[in-house]
């Protein structure tokens, strides 16, 4: 008897064909890449891969993207193998680790593979589920450089959302791996139905509710009631916006009240509320139910209008279970603390039977959350994308409030991806016969718009991969420099690059050909009409160039006007999405010949750092008004009490700007003598010289394009090798490896144990001894600059500093950065991001001993982020606590950890 059959025998449902395929090719001692959508059960062919080591008495990894992740799958395997065999690995927690199936995120085993961890020993299997993380532009880069250092005999089993590259992904795979197998599954084992809302009436997306995408390339049917809806609600909007206008215009509620019938303002159409949302999908017998909604505060605010409704949607006796189970669950937090971790309103929603789910919250809220939601105990939740990414926690239906999203510099629209695989969590596979997914209909929204992001089922795979010092130093270490350049070419990232330098080749061909036959068209029998022309392309980008230089000369009078603005200052924002008043907070400054703009803060509560493109000329200040000395740019109420004394102080009227008078630049001398050749030539007389200008125009534009491919060509042929002999050059030049470039100093060593994307920057701060002298709370302060990510634009003015050992670590590790920053300009490598002190104040207060509410106080951070940067402070510490050359600075940064890992901080490691 086979294993498989064995494997397919402990189970309580058949294999689909395409599970028992990829689990035939594993038995086979075949790598295996298997794309299929959310839901499929691709993760059985994981399952057989751990199954599989157990009975041959070897090892399986199996990694995953989060922690959360890692977590569940980690419950799933000791539920099904026993405690004793399976370990959990997450950088924060270490269960078991030696067991024959130990379960980490993909960090964890990137580091064991360049560490030379003795725990590799034995290993047969690893499991990458969510392979397609690789696209990640942060992290994304972990995947390949696992899957590129692995032993040759580590079979690798990837899981992969659907994707439309699957064969060249699988083909790379083959060629760094080795005997590797595509299976591919673009079948959805529960259907899901397509919906939208409009007012309180949900309607069928499609004439055809099943409807997939069509073999031509186009899109189902819409449903003709639901687009008869859509219209009818646009025309009462319209109406109610001119009923609005004309009430503005005649008196308002004046001229209402004369008017009786008449649409009141704004109410085009009633749209239903979350409350009415929820309370629809319950009498329908769509619950539960996962409302996708891009805010944290809209999150916790869905919460409050169904807690403020009534709404119970469990009874009695399984709210009280909840009740008790997130009693036990949370005992280990101080009763100090639950007012300012939201407790009260969570444990209540539980008990209703809803939630919030986001980033925001504490990890432990967010775990209980998705426990009873797979269990089913509750049947709502209001959560953020962050919930899609790979957390094992399906509905009956997934609503979508927008489909825009902020992500994190602009709103946009959602893409086709993340379409998929939000909605992707509607349908449970042996509980629903059919999944719903349902978008609430807002004016502007185009029924068209939706049908082509949910008949879009794929999406490319495409690498985020770039060489870091931390993997440059281990590559060297381990395999040597030449070798290691040769290495980095077999990544994925290459495998595309050369990949697309076969099209551009060819375009670069049909550009050659398509050149000769427009010369031909443009031959003229007076004369040489190529050399016309070529006076005529000269002569049109000389008088380009005045152009592009006037322009420029009106930017840097700009420049030179925002440098001159004081804080307090009113300034009008002309054009743009920020276009209005707005009021200097910080002015300019320059460090190391570089110029920082004002940062200003608009009418509409935002804060926001100037730039040349806000303003078309110079600006002057309009009126000044007094800005308080310890505003604080992080807290709301600040900048909403702000705005309003913003719009009191600002003009009524904006002083009309200055006549702006272009100076009228001196004629070129290039472009009279230009001119002057121009009518001498023989080919100016043809009387068919502007149709030969168009063929010329046709050949001057295919010569431009094809000199761009080219270019192309040129910079995708072995970039990463490029990049990673930058980076290379770059640390031989600061003394990471030796002056031959081949070989690691004791620096350079100190580097590989350094695993962040300030890697170089972190390095470098040890070496200069810049936190020799801090204590613990200290040092966890500085710290959490090198892992802080500000959600806005914070004013540095706005910072406070805990001491002033803190204020002068902070500005000796800028001035580092400053320097490092330079150097890789020089050459042409990315930027590492600056220190961030927004967190300093609050992590020195929680590693002084402080309670969790006097940390936060006054700040708009969350507790559930607090939390989460306390854990990368913590794990940033442990590295420093291995790497630091002082015996004293290890002492500090061991110290450092247990002040910070503390009370709700250690209380939300998983037991």
């Amino acid at each position: 008897m086979s294993e498989l059959s064995r494997f397919v025998a402990s189970l309580d449902f058949p294999l689909d064909d395409f599970q028992e395929q990829a689990c035939r090719a594993v038995e086979a001692g075949k790598g295996v890449l298997v794309a299929a959508p959310t839901g499929a059960g691709k993760t059985v062919v994981g399952e057989f891969a751990v199954h599989l080591a157990l009975a041959r008495g070897q090892k399986a990894f199996y990694t995953t993207p989060i922690k959360a992740l890692s977590n569940q799958k980690y419950a799933d395997l000791v539920r099904r193998h026993g405690a004793a065999n399976v370990g959990l690995l997450t950088g924060d927690r270490s269960v078991n680790g030696e067991a024959p199936v130990v379960v980490m995120t993909t960090e964890v085993l990137r580091n064991m593979v360049y560490a030379g961890s003795a725990t590799l020993g034995g290993l047969a299997f690893v499991v990458m589920d969510e392979v397609h993380y690789l696209a990640d532009r942060f992290r994304g880069a972990v995947w390949e450089e696992v899957i590129i250092h692995l032993p040759p005999s580590v079979q690798i089993v990837s899981l992969s959302a659907t994707v439309s590259n699957a064969e060249e992904f699988g083909e790379w795979l083959g060629e760094v791996r080795g005997n590797h197998e595509v299976v591919v599954s673009e079948h959805r084992p529960v259907p899901l139905w397509q919906h939208m809302m409009v007012g309180k009436r949900m309607f069928d997306l499609f004439a055809d509710s099943t409807a997939g995408p069509r073999t031509d390339g186009g899109l189902p049917r819409l449903n003709p009631y639901l687009t008869d809806a859509i219209r009818q609600a646009e025309q009462r909007s319209y109406a109610a916006d001119s009923a609005r206008r004309g009430a503005r215009g005649r008196g308002g509620d004046q001229d209402r009240r004369r008017r009786p019938n008449a649409p009141p303002a704004g109410a085009a159409i009633s749209h239903a509320t979350r409350t009415e949302v929820v309370q629809a999908l319950d009498h329908d017998g769509l619950l539960p139910a996962i409302t996708f909604i891009f805010s944290r505060v809209g999150c916790a605010g869905a919460v409050q209008q169904l807690l403020s409704s009534g709404v119970r949607l469990i009874d009695d006796a399984a709210g009280e279970r909840n009740r008790r189970l997130v009693e036990e669950r949370t005992a280990g937090l101080a009763d100090e603390d639950l007012g300012v971790l939201g407790y009260w309103d969570f444990v209540e929603g539980l008990a209703r039977g809803f939630a919030a789910h986001h980033a925001g919250m504490l990890p432990t809220f967010r775990e209980i959350v998705e426990e009873l939601f797979t269990a089913g105990a509750i049947r709502a939740v209001f959560a953020t994308e962050t919930l899609a990414l790979g957390i094992n926690m399906p509905a009956r239906t997934v609503v979508l409030e927008k489909l825009v999203k902020f992500n994190g510099e602009a709103h946009v629209d959602l893409s086709a991806a993340e379409y998929t695989q939000l909605t992707g969590r509607a349908g449970r596979r042996g509980i629903d016969i059919e999944g719903h997914a349902l978008v609430l209909w807002r004016r502007g929204l185009d029924p068209v718009h939706v049908a082509g992001l949910a008949s879009t089922r794929t999406f490319p795979l495409r690498s985020s991969f770039r060489p870091s010092y931390n993997m440059a130093v281990n590559l060297v270490a381990q395999v040597g420099r030449a070798r290691a350049a040769a290495i980095l070419q077999t990544s994925f990232a290459q495998f595309q690059a050369d990949r697309s330098v076969v099209g551009l080749v060819r375009a670069r061909q049909d550009h050659t050909e398509a050149m000769a036959g427009y010369a031909e068209a443009m031959s003229c029998h007076l004369g040489d009409f190529r050399e016309y022309a070529a006076l005529r392309h000269e002569l049109g980008r000389l008088e380009k160039d005045g152009a592009k230089a006037r322009s420029a000369a009106r930017k840097a009078e700009a420049l030179v006007s925002l440098e001159s603005l004081r804080i307090g200052d009113i300034i009008r924002i002309p054009t743009g999405r920020r276009a209005g008043f707005a009021v200097v907070l910080t002015p300019a400054r320059h460090f190391r010949g570089a110029t920082t703009l004002p940062i200003v803060l608009t009418e509409d509560k935002h804060v926001h750092t100037m730039s040349a493109g806000d303003v078309s000329g110079p600006v002057s200040a309009l009126a000044t008004m007094p800005v308080p000395k310890q505003f604080n740019a992080k807290s709301p109420k600040a900048r909403r009490d702000l705005a309003t004394t913003l719009r009191i102080k600002a003009p009524t009227r904006p002083r009309s700007a200055e006549g702006e008078r272009e100076a009228v630049a001196a004629i070129d001398p290039r472009i009279a003598d230009l001119k002057r050749r121009m009518k001498a030539h023989p080919c100016h007389a043809c009387p068919e010289r502007e149709e030969h200008a168009r063929w010329s125009d046709r050949w001057w534009r295919l010569n431009r394009e094809r000199a761009a491919v080219t270019r192309q060509v040129e910079g995708r042929t072995n970039t990463v090798a490029r990049t990673f002999e930058r980076i290379c050059g770059l640390l031989t030049d600061i003394g990471y490896l030796k002056p031959d470039g081949q070989t690691l100093t004791e620096d350079g060593e100190r580097l590989r144990r350094l695993y962040s994307d300030r890697d170089l920057l972190i390095a470098e701060c040890l070496r200069a001894g810049v936190w020799s002298r801090l204590d613990q709370a200290e040092l966890a302060a500085v710290v959490s600059m090198l892992v802080h990510e500000p959600r806005f634009e914070e004013p540095a003015d706005g910072i406070r500093q805990p001491t002033s050992d803190v204020a002068e670590a902070g500005t000796q590790m800028l001035r580092i950065w400053s320097e490092l920053e330079d150097r890789e300009r020089a050459v042409g490598l990315p930027l590492t991001a600056p220190p961030d002190a927004g967190l300093a104040w609050a992590i020195h207060r929680w590693a002084s001993g402080q309670r969790l509410d006097a940390v936060l106080r006054g700040g708009d951070l969350a507790a559930g982020d607090f939390v989460r940067r306390c854990k990368q402070v913590v794990d940033l510490l442990d590295q420093i606590a291995d790497a630091a050359p002082e015996p004293h600075l290890r002492t500090s940064a061991r110290r450092a950890v247990d002040a910070v890992l503390r009370g709700v901080v250690a209380s939300d490691r998983l037991d």
